[in-house]
């Protein structure tokens, strides 16, 4: 396996079946315990990664099942937006995350149907500002 291929597939992760962006995305919930920057600089190290794995993996552009270097940095920007970390919180974020992720409202809509690498991975970090900012408020009302 490439270097390309193993950021890509965060290490085959990507390969996992059913839902591999279900997996790329829990492989990641572990780092909410570490806190909200640690969280921060993962969503920044897995979008340069994934940046740079994106077009020397991806023919066309698409983005197939098994490329979830995106779903890495979308879940972990989401994470990011905990201020202090529960099972629900967690629980919370990946939820959301999934939600925009799959479901795709605009603006995530937009970025998926952007070409090359930066529209494969720019859909997943609109969908966990998302659903960070959901968190936020969620927090700042005391919900979770």
């Amino acid at each position: 396996m490439t270097p390309a291929m193993i950021v890509a597939t965060m290490g085959g992760v990507g390969r996992l079946r059913p839902g591999p962006g279900t997996w790329g995305s829990a492989l990641v919930l572990p780092l909410a315990w570490a806190g909200p920057l640690p969280c921060l600089l993962a969503a920044t190290l897995f979008t340069f990664a994934g940046l740079w794995a994106a077009p020397r993996v991806l023919g066309t552009g698409e983005d197939p099942g098994w490329f979830v270097a995106d779903e890495a940095a979308g879940m972990a920007l989401a994470l990011g937006a905990l201020q202090s970390v529960s099972l629900e919180g967690v629980i919370l974020a990946f939820a959301l995350f999934r939600l925009f992720d799959i479901a795709k409202p605009w603006p995530v809509s937009w970025a998926d149907r952007q070409p090359g690498g930066f529209g494969v991975m720019a859909d997943d970090l609109i969908a966990g500002a998302m659903a960070g900012a959901l968190l936020i408020a969620a927090q700042m009302a005391g919900l979770i």
